[in-house]
């Protein structure tokens, strides 16, 4: 079993194609899909179903994924651990973040990181909550940017909290909640709401308000952008409950401050044992920019 072989079944199982596995890999189609099929028939298993419109990966290929990615892992911490000892930072670093991301100024971080570290690749995943956490413990996201409480952080993933960001409703300019001193839960839910999708941080720390609240609301629409949830609002077609910080961005619509919604919380995430040098030079540089930030947790006893 070849490093090379890992590298190609996992691009299989990520893009779902083996022309877009081989295209990320560099190389032709026809050698990808022939170390497959020798590490298929080294294992004694399929781990994909090729079909003439899709690919998809079995139930051993699932099992085999995981595995394979930590081994991919491992040996490039590995080369990267023995560049970082003779004093230079190289490897690649993969940041997962929702959106908007306004606990930290993350281009200018970036920017700052690039003139240290210019020989490390940056990859930007923008992500469901729900996904970036799977990716990070997966080894497939090195940092991730969530907004999550510390209860919540699944087993084995250390944070660092940046931001608790208070929620303001969006209504239609002209609404009638506009201009209200506060709006309570109970008086949000009594018109229909637009939110983002089930899996995003946001959706989930509003269902939880509103359930602790003792309230049922409806949302009728799903937005999977900010801007897009900003259009269905001035529209008319619902009210939000979004980021006091996001919401001041957001010309079409008016906002409204609220009461008995707790505030949410950013955090950035990681692995809490292996992280390696590309990851770590990141994560010194992110402790200068926020040198207030409450003391990192190193894990919970909370398994997602």
């Amino acid at each position: 079993m070849e490093l090379r072989q890992l590298t190609y079944a996992v691009a299989v199982a990520e893009t779902g194609s083996f022309t877009r596995a081989a295209h990320r890999c560099f190389v032709v189609q026809s050698a990808l899909s022939e170390q497959i099929a020798r590490l298929e028939g080294e294992l004694g298993v399929r781990l994909f179903e090729r079909t003439s419109r899709r690919v998809r990966i079995t139930p051993a290929g699932e099992g085999f994924l995981g595995p394979a990615r930590e081994a991919l892992a491992a040996a490039e911490r590995a080369r990267s651990e023995a560049l970082a000892r003779s004093g230079e930072v190289r490897g690649s670093l993969v940041i997962g973040t929702i959106t908007p991301l306004t606990a930290v100024d993350l281009p200018d971080l970036l920017a700052t990181y690039r003139e240290r570290h210019p020989a490390v690749r940056v990859t930007l995943r923008a992500c469901l909550v729900r996904d970036v956490l799977q990716q990070v413990r997966e080894h497939a996201c090195d940092i991730a940017f969530a907004d999550i409480r510390p209860d919540e952080l699944p087993r084995g993933l250390a944070g660092r909290v940046l931001a608790h960001d208070d929620l303001v409703a969006i209504v239609p300019h002209g609404h009638r909640l506009a201009g209200t001193a506060k709006a309570t839960p109970a008086k949000l839910a009594e018109e229909d709401m637009v939110d983002m999708p089930l899996g995003s941080g946001i959706r989930g720390h509003n269902d939880a308000a509103f359930a602790a609240a003792g309230v049922t609301r409806t949302v009728a629409f799903e937005a999977d952008t900010m801007p897009l949830l900003e259009q269905l609002v001035s529209r008319g077609l619902g009210i939000g409950l979004i980021a006091e910080a996001t919401a001041a961005r957001m010309p079409e619509v008016s906002s409204v401050p609220t009461t008995g919604v707790p505030p949410r919380t950013v955090q950035a995430l990681w692995l809490a044992s292996g992280a390696a040098p590309a990851t770590r030079a990141f994560l010194r540089l992110l402790r200068e920019r926020t040198p207030d930030a409450p003391p990192e947790h190193p894990e919970t006893v909370t398994q997602q």
